[in-house]
């Protein structure tokens, strides 16, 4: 479970209150998988950064408070691939999220 970043508050305690959205990509071995959170009480996003290592440990951080706008914009563009939790995906959404750094 993720807590806002900005109030506390749990995050993803049930299904229908878990990630907005959820994409996954391969950089350099690594999967990245990036959860985006929203608080309806702040009004914020707040993003939680899993990166499995080919060869190391995985390693799990927040980010946030991330204004609504900025987070629209962001779930708004992984809701155009249509497979966001494949990290082998090259669609034109996950390219831009991305920014070129795919496998």
């Amino acid at each position: 479970m993720i807590n806002c970043s900005k109030c506390g508050n749990p995050l993803g305690k049930g299904e229908q209150d878990g990630p907005v959205a959820v994409i996954c990509g391969g950089i350099m071995g690594d999967e990245y998988i990036e959860s985006w959170y929203f608080c309806a009480g702040c009004q914020v996003y707040t993003k939680e950064n899993y990166r499995d290592r080919f060869s190391g440990d995985d390693d799990v951080s927040g980010q946030g408070p991330i204004d609504k706008a900025t987070g629209d914009a962001k779930v708004a563009l992984i809701q155009q691939c249509p497979r966001p939790r494949s990290k082998r995906c090259r669609c034109p959404a996950h390219r831009e999220y991305f920014g070129g750094w795919l496998d």
